[in-house]
């Protein structure tokens, strides 16, 4: 028992890929999708503050840096295939927190472990910090999308996916960072000539009135 294999499988996360076998033009690793939500929530923290939340950063932090942490044990499992289904998606949680509760018990020296349950359990709750991680989780998973359509890739799963992190990311449209999303990073990605812009423009417009958003911006200038 030690910290060696913790730090060990930290290394091991750069092994695996997000959104397995299907054709991608560019690989995402766990441990890059990681660092990456790291940093999209601590701007969307930045905003949530600067309009009267109060933020608990070292909660957010630790939440956005461990949330895929448990993939090491299982995998990536692609968004669709996660979500098609609620109760296969708890069975996976179920699998994630029991190997996550017997590597900690194994390997996480004794006095360490109850912080490290903490840490490494699941972030996504109803805390300001849980909304920020579920949004920031989402917005990496939507520029994922987003650079494979933007390529050409054919893969109809990445439209998918790109419908499915937009419209999670609505669900938290009372927060003033998605807010800020909508009106000043959604109009800038959809912006400019790509392959089948005029596709996403559509999808991103249908998606935005299902929310009953007015739209603030147009698609497509």
């Amino acid at each position: 028992m030690g910290m060696h294999e913790y730090f060990k499988s930290l290394s091991d996360l750069e092994k695996i890929y997000r959104c397995p076998g299907k054709f991608k033009y560019e690989e995402h690793s766990v441990a890059a999708h990681s660092f990456k939500v790291t940093k999209i929530a601590q701007f969307l923290g930045t905003v949530e503050e600067r309009n009267g939340k109060e933020i608990n950063w070292k909660s957010l932090y630790e939440k956005a840096l461990n949330h895929d942490y448990a993939e090491i044990f299982i995998g990536d499992i692609k968004t669709p295939v996660k979500y098609a289904d609620p109760d296969l998606r708890d069975r996976l949680a179920n699998v994630e927190e029991s190997m996550t509760k017997h590597f900690i018990e194994q390997e996480i020296p004794e006095e360490y472990q109850a912080i490290y349950h903490e840490r490494l359990k699941e972030g996504k709750d109803d805390s300001i910090e849980g909304k920020i991680l579920s949004v920031a989780d989402k917005l990496d998973l939507l520029y994922e999308s987003f650079g494979e359509i933007q390529k050409g890739n054919p893969e109809n799963l990445f439209s998918e996916i790109y419908q499915e992190s937009l419209d999670t990311i609505l669900a938290f449209k009372e927060m003033t960072s998605v807010q800020y999303i909508l009106s000043e990073v959604l109009p800038d990605l959809l912006s400019g000539e790509f392959t089948n812009q005029a596709q996403l423009e559509k999808i991103s417009e249908t998606i935005l009135k299902n929310h009953n958003i007015e739209q603030t911006f147009a698609l497509g200038e």
